[in-house]
Order: C-alpha cells, then structure tokens, then sequence
C-alpha cells in the first residue's frame, strides 16, 4: 500500500486470498495481511530502488469472517512485535451480481459454502459463479487476471467493477496455421510453374529463378513452423520479444480485457476490449518505411523496369488468382453434381434429376462467366508466344487484343510473336464448347421428361432441331442413365479442358508478377505475411469472444449473418519516424483483413481441442471456422447452421498521443493519420448506411455521433483523442469488435483502456464525478494493466518518463509513481 493513498480519499480497492482447488479453504484457514509503505525515491529512474517499510499485519480465519456481522472484519494492524496498534484494515466479502439490500445468501460456517463464497477478489482462476469462465470460453482464453473494484454512484450506491484479463490460444495457434498455408500454397505454386511445360531459355530461367524464391520463402516459413512448434507455455508474446526472428508471426502482448459491471436495480453489463501491439514486421525493420509505402514505391519501379517481363497491374495478378480459385473451386463441384444427376437418371427420378440440373447449370455458368475475361485470352497469347516453335511479325507492337489489353508493351522482346499452331478463336471456342455442352444436358433431360406421360402436359416441346444434335433416333425410351452419360461425359471433357488452359495462362501470368518483382516483390510479401498473420490472430481473438458473449443475443446473431460485424482497432502510433513505419504495416494489415471470413461449425466434441478455431483457404482469401459445442450450435439462426459466410468489416483509427505526435504535428508530415481516419470513416458510415434492422434504424445517436466523427476527422486539430472516444462509441453501439493498439500494447494502450473503461463507468453507470479521477488512477495502479506490464517486462512500471508525459494529454497520464524509465 502506497503511503500516497493517505494524501486523498481513494476508492475501495479489493484485494484478498485466493484459495486454489489444491488447497481447499476450510472455516479454520488462516488468512494473514500484511500491509507495507512503498515510496517511489526516483519515478524517472528504476535504477534506484523503492523504499519498501512494513508498516503492519494482521490475522483470521475464514469462520472468523463468516460469522461476522454485515460480512465484514475490522480488523487492527500490529507492528512487527505483535504490541502497537498501527492502523486498521477492513475486510469484506462481496458477491459480483448480488448488489441488492438484504440479498446477500446466508452463508452457513461449513466447507462448502466457504469456497462457494471465497474471499477472492483478485484470482488467477476466477470464482465459480463466474460466467464468464465456462468450459467454452475456457477452450480459447487461459490465464484469466481478476481485479475487483468497489465505486460509489452518483445517488450514493455503490457498484462492483470487475476486470478480467486473459491470454488467447489464438496468439500462436492461427500463426501456425497460416504458415502452414503458406507452405502450401507456395509449393501449388511451384508445381503449377512446372507444369506450364516446355518454355524457350529466357522464360525458363525466369522460371528456375522464380521457383528458387519460392524454395528460400519455403524453407525460412518451414524453420519458423518448426521453432514455433517447440513452443510450450505462456499463451502470448510479450513485447520484449516483438523483433525475434521466430516469433515474427505472433501478435505481440495479445490480451483480452473485459469490465462487468454490477449496479443496484440494474442487469449486469460487461464491455470487451482486445489488446495488442501494433501488427508489423520488427524484425525486418522499418528503415524504408512500411507496406503502404513499400508497396507504392514497389510498383512504380516494377512498370518503370519490367524490361524482361510483361506487365501486370496489382489488379490483373489479383484476378487471375480470383480465375485460378474459381476454375479450382469449380471444376469439382461440377464434376460432383454431374454425377449426382447420373445418379438420379439411375433411379428415373425427375424430381431429383431436376435438382441436380439446377445446380449443375448455375455452377456450370458461374464457371463459365469467371473465363469470360480478356485477360485469359490475352495471357494464353502470351503463353504461347513463350513456348519454342513459333515465327515473329509485325515488330515493335504490342501483343494483340484489345486497345486496353491488359499487357503492357513488350520492351526488349518487343516482336510480337505468332505461334503457328495457335488460333486467337481457339479459346473462345473451347469454353463455348463447355456451355453448348450443358445446353445438350438441358435438352435431354428435357426430351426425358417428354417421354413421362405424367409431365406431357406441364412442359413446353422441344424442338425436334435443338434435340437433333444430342438425341439418335434409336432407343428413344432407353435407359435415362445411358442417355444422359455421353452429354454428361462430353461437358466434364470440356470443363477439364478449360481448367487445364485456364490454369496455366493464369500461372503464366502470376510468373510475369513474380519475375518482375524479384527480389523486393518476393521480400514484401514475406513481411505481408508477417503483418497479416498478427492481424488475423487478434481479429480471430476478437470475434471468438465477441460470438461467445452474444450467443443468447438474437439481435446480435441476425446483426451477424445478415450484415456481418464491425471490427474498430484503435491505435495510439505517433507518425514519426519508425512509428510511422508500424502505421504503414498497420494500415495494409487490417486492410487485408476484408479477405477474411468466418464460419460457424459443429465441434466433433466438447474436448477443447475440438473447439480451436481453424483457417483454410489462401492468401487471397481466408476462412476461419469457429467450432461450437453442439448444444451451443443448435441455437444458432438456421442461415448460421448451415454454413453461411460470415463478414467482419475492419476499420482503422489513429491518434498519436507521446511527444514523438508532437514533433510530427509541429515539424512533420500528419497526411498518413487524416488519410487512415478519413478512409476509414468512410468505410465506417457505409457499414452504418447498409444496417436495415430496426434497433439500429432507431437509434438517432449513432447518426449523430456519426456526423461528429465526420467532422472531426477532417478537423486540423493536434492529437484530437475524440476520435478515438467516437468511433469506439460508435464500434459498441454497432455491436462490434473493438481493438486498442500501441507499439505494445502495453504503456499507451493501457492508458486507453483504463480510460475508456472508466468513461463507461461515468456514462452508463453513473459513476460519481468526484470518484472518476480516483477510479482512473486506481485502475492504472492496480489493476489489469499493471499486471500485463508485469508480466511483459516483470516490472510494475508503465515505460514513460516525466519528460514524455507532458506531451500526452493529462487524461492519458498515469498516477504518480507507477512511471519510471523501462525498456518496453
């Protein structure tokens, strides 16, 4: 106990006993307090130790506590030779959610109820009335931190606030899962890049150089994955491990915080906050800025000396990763409905038969529109042009197509080659073939139906000239499967065809990309990579908590899958010098967050195992699926049940508040933080303006406090913190998923936090004004925060010094003493 708290009235800090399940309380444990004075000499400096006297203890037993009157002890602190009265101590028990006069459970001096109502107010397992530590949550979220705290509100009740901070499996078990992807999808690449078959000496060393990068990427991933899998232990990284080679992948200091609140006459309420060090690549530095800038410069020098390749925009590279997946993803689904339509004319089901063609054709025509693209055309030129055997006219033009052809001029190989064999109709022709093949299935299960008198009067005749090229004149009334097979036979042949020439004129495509950006364009991606997988572990962490908590919320759940969610980062970066860096890494990271979706699945058991949440898909698209007990599953919205994608809206805010925010506002550049703010705005209103449910359409708030937030981004205004405090209103008014983010998540961050919370406190709870200040430095002496300082760097100091203090907004200052010079 600090000897500051006797200069001012404090708020009522509850610290106790916990009694852990191998030492179970019984009515005689003894319980010894002992109260010390600790005097900070050199706030600024931890190098000079604290001056720590004991100032007194005292003793009882857990009976002594249950039989007392009103369930307190006031209990006097005696010196060390057990003589003099020092002062006194109160001790309490206090039950969260039983705030009511004359509600309190008659406690009856035995075993049972003696645990049942532990003393604890500070536990690392939490109490077991607590809901939010059931089996559920406890398969994603370790090593809760509890702090309790007693506030008077503004009619002179009192509220119980409880803090809990948790670690998140997520942390490591997503970064693994993507490297693993990774792995994988880079090899797919080098197989594909093999399989483009013969190509002259100039494209097959782009190749060989092309498929050597892949090899490095690969390894270094698989060295990473083989480091990480010997990890054991502590379920987050802290920020003095932020620039490790190993552990670039994981977030850094990745926590959970949520404060549930307990009022008289008043339902619980709990707020969620996730915490995590900005997602960017430390270990490779930010001596050249970050992915935003990094990115930019990249493609301007990639066009400017894409003397050896042709090339593609960031645009044509995404959409043929977009063909490769749909010619991928489809060609199976075809190939499996074609079948299931077999089956059916097996079992001369028209009903069934029917079904399955419905399927077929609109999966046979998605298929065929994502082909439709001059881009395809275009590449297999290219491709061509690539293979030996082919003649050269026309020099000095472009490769044919269209005026707006994808591909830019040719500049050292700039003939225009013609390969013999290749007629530019060629593939437009194979993949009309796919849909005249699919209109001949069409006709004969239409010819099939005819030949059923039931159905003669409720379908149109087909005309004898459409059925001529698909039906022979003998065995009309054969067979249903005999018939259908051949046309069923022929469009699978077509489909297969398509894919392969679709498949390796995207490859050759993705091949100019990586040629042309060897070797920075291979080194970006890597550091994508890193930021990407910090960004979906913390969003991963967010929406896991987010869902449990709204599981019995049947707004919330429609919210989720008719719109999706909001998920708000707020971030405290400076932009100046290698901050501005983090921001830029930041800004690509939660953008590239767009690609990812969520699914809620069915757990094979209630083991935790079988509850971690699992990735798949690839770089360009992502999909998490969240596994649910199946009690919990089958209270889901059917559209949930059945496996509808779920989409997270990410938006991005930030204000630097530390005296480096100061030289950037007064000496500096400040465009990256009102470009962020304003994008993201923008990405926020539209979110807004799309919501059609009612409870929102009726809360006027949120279109003021949108209009607000409006202004204030394009406000000139140093360090405006309102549009941090507006747009994490905004994010829980919206149901979504809110993110506080420093460089560690750990000093500013948990300024931030406190902040917030006791501003929640003040709002919505009716916190007394005289108690807010007191509150707010009481959380940040004592509460969660402290401890994951602690538990990051094992010292109880918030990294900033008097000097850094001044520039922060007073709001945003710890109290006196919890400071002092840390390396973070």
């Amino acid at each position: 106990m600090s000897s500051e708290h006797y200069t001012y009235k404090d708020p009522l800090f509850l610290t106790g006993v916990t009694f852990p399940p191998e030492y179970p309380a019984s009515p005689e444990t003894l319980v010894k307090l002992t109260v010390y004075d600790v005097r900070d000499k050199a706030r600024d400096n931890v190098s000079k130790p604290q001056s720590v006297s004991f100032l007194g203890s005292a003793t009882f037993s857990v009976s002594d506590l249950l039989r007392s009157k009103d369930d307190q002890l006031t209990l006097n602190l005696r010196s060390s030779d057990g003589v003099l009265a020092v002062g006194t101590v109160l001790v309490s028990r206090v039950n969260m959610g039983e705030m009511e006069e004359g509600d309190m459970d008659h406690i009856t001096a035995d075993v049972q109820q003696a645990q049942k109502c532990t003393l604890v107010c500070e536990s690392s397992q939490g109490t077991p009335i607590d809901k939010d530590n059931s089996p559920l949550t406890g398969a994603v979220f370790k090593n809760p931190v509890c702090k309790v705290y007693k506030f008077q509100t503004v009619d002179s009740k009192w509220m119980l606030v409880r803090e809990q901070m948790e670690e998140c499996t997520l942390s490591f078990s997503i970064p693994r899962q993507l490297l693993h992807l990774y792995i994988q999808e880079d090899m797919r690449r080098i197989q594909e890049l093999r399989d483009l078959g013969e190509l002259s000496p100039h494209w097959d060393n782009l190749r060989k150089e092309v498929i050597g990068r892949y090899g490095q990427v690969i390894a270094a991933y698989q060295e990473t994955l083989a480091e990480l899998n010997k990890i054991t232990g502590p379920s987050f990284k802290p920020s003095c491990s932020k620039a490790q080679r190993y552990l670039e992948f994981i977030p850094i200091n990745l926590h959970t915080q949520r404060m549930r609140v307990t009022c008289p006459r008043q339902t619980d309420a709990f707020y969620d906050v996730i915490t995590v060090g900005a997602p960017a690549a430390h270990f490779q530095g930010f001596k050249g800025g970050g992915l935003q800038r990094l990115l930019s410069r990249h493609e301007a020098e990639k066009k400017s000396t894409a003397y050896q390749c042709i090339y593609y925009s960031p645009e044509h590279t995404a959409k043929a990763q977009e063909v490769l997946h749909s010619v991928g993803h489809l060609q199976p689904l075809i190939s499996g409905l074609a079948d299931q339509l077999l089956q059916a004319a097996q079992q001369h089901s028209m009903a069934g038969l029917r079904e399955a063609l419905k399927t077929l054709a609109g999966k046979t025509e998605q298929f065929v529109h994502a082909l439709k693209d001059e881009l395809v055309k275009s590449a297999l030129l290219a491709l061509h042009t690539a293979q030996p055997g082919y003649v050269t006219k026309n020099q000095n033009q472009t490769l044919p197509g269209h005026q707006d052809s994808p591909v830019a001029p040719l500049k050292r190989q700039d003939s225009i080659p013609c390969h013999k064999e290749y007629d530019e109709e060629e593939w437009d022709r194979v993949w009309a073939d796919v849909a005249k093949s699919l209109n001949c299935v069409i006709a004969m299960v239409d010819k099939l139906q005819e030949q059923e008198p039931i159905n003669n009067n409720q379908e149109q005749p087909i005309p004898k000239q459409v059925l001529a090229d698909v039906i022979t004149s003998h065995n009309p009334e054969g067979d249903w499967r005999e018939q259908l097979c051949p046309l069923v036979v022929r469009l699978k042949e077509c489909v297969a065809e398509v894919v392969v020439r679709a498949r390796r004129a995207m490859t050759f495509v993705l091949l100019q990309e990586a040629a042309c950006s060897i070797p920075q364009g291979l080194f970006l991606k890597q550091r994508r990579d890193v930021v990407f997988s910090q960004a979906l572990a913390a969003l991963a962490c967010g929406f896991v908590m987010r869902l449990y908590a709204g599981m019995e919320d049947k707004g919330f759940l429609r919210q989720l899958h008719l719109v999706g969610l909001v998920a708000q980062f707020e971030s405290l970066l400076s932009t100046y010098s290698e901050e501005i860096g983090m921001l830029e890494d930041m800004e690509v990271g939660i953008s590239d967050l767009h690609r990812v979706a969520f699914k809620i699945t069915q757990a094979k058991t209630d083991d935790p195992c079988d509850l971690q949440p699992v990735v798949i898909g690839r770089r360009d698209h992502y999909t998490v699926e969240v596994p649910l007990p199946r009690l919990a599953f089958q209270t889901l919205p059917h559209e949930i049940k059945e496996g509808k994608a779920l989409q997270v809206y990410p938006v991005l805010f930030n204000v630097g508040i530390n005296e480096q925010q100061t030289i950037a506002d007064r000496f500096g550049d400040i465009s990256l933080q009102e470009r962020i703010n304003q994008r993201n705005f923008e990405i926020l209103d539209s979110y807004y303006k799309s919501l059609s449910l009612p409870c929102f359409q009726t809360q006027m708030d949120l279109k003021d406090l949108l209009g607000t937030l409006g202004q204030n981004v394009v406000t000139k205004k140093r360090k405006n913190v309102e549009i941090l405090w507006l747009a994490g209103t905004i994010c829980r008014r919206l149901n979504g998923i809110r993110f506080t983010s420093c460089k560690s998540a750990k000093d500013r961050t948990s300024m931030s936090v406190t902040l917030e919370q006791c501003a929640l406190l003040r709002d919505e709870h009716q916190l007394n004004k005289d108690y807010f200040i007191r509150a707010l430095d009481c959380m940040r002496r004592e509460g969660c925060r402290i401890e994951n300082v602690q538990k990051n760097i094992k010292c109880r100091k918030y990294a900033f010094n008097m000097l850094q203090l001044m520039a922060f907004p007073k709001i945003y200052r710890p109290p006196e003493g919890t400071y002092g010079k840390v390396d973070s």
